[in-house]
């Protein structure tokens, strides 16, 4: 099965695809609607990086990441930092792999592009993404960003 995913550019054809993803329904309040998240990488085309995940040709799942983003216009020393900004796996599909796929897929570029960290960020909460991202590696750093959990892994 892993070897047939892969992720994929958003393109005309496949941006209703996109679109359409959901996930379960107690899930919907701690991830974003995919339109949601395009809107944000229309208007951010510099940091966002938005891809489909598809195993062969089904569409499972959308991940984007950011690029190179200062984290806060508090932070002094003006650190850029990449990571996985959003994570949708469509609620049929969840718990075959699709997510960490996509997490490392994430992992992978921001290394290519040079960077030793991967930052994430999550609600808090016991139906939450938290565990999920422990055991992908990510810790908590102690921060918090709009109410939510900020984790890094080191690359």
């Amino acid at each position: 099965m892993m070897s047939s995913l892969r992720l994929e550019k958003l393109t005309p054809d496949n941006v209703e695809a996109a679109c359409g993803l959901k996930v379960r329904p107690e899930q919907e309040k701690f991830v974003e609607p995919v339109a949601n998240s395009l809107a944000e990488a229309y208007v951010l085309p510099d940091v966002a990086w938005p891809r489909l995940i598809l195993d062969g040709e089904e569409v499972v799942g959308f991940v984007m990441a950011f690029l190179d983003i200062r984290f806060s216009p508090e932070d002094p020393e003006g650190v850029l930092r990449s990571g996985l900004w959003r994570l949708n796996v469509v609620a049929g599909r969840q718990r075959g792999g699709y997510g960490r796929f996509a997490v490392e897929a994430v992992c992978e570029e921001i290394r290519r592009r040079g960077r030793k960290r991967a930052y994430v960020t999550w609600e808090p909460g016991g139906d939450g993404p938290e565990a999920f991202y422990l055991k992908l590696g990510f810790r908590p750093t102690g921060e918090t960003s709009g109410g939510q959990t900020v984790g890094v892994r080191e690359l």
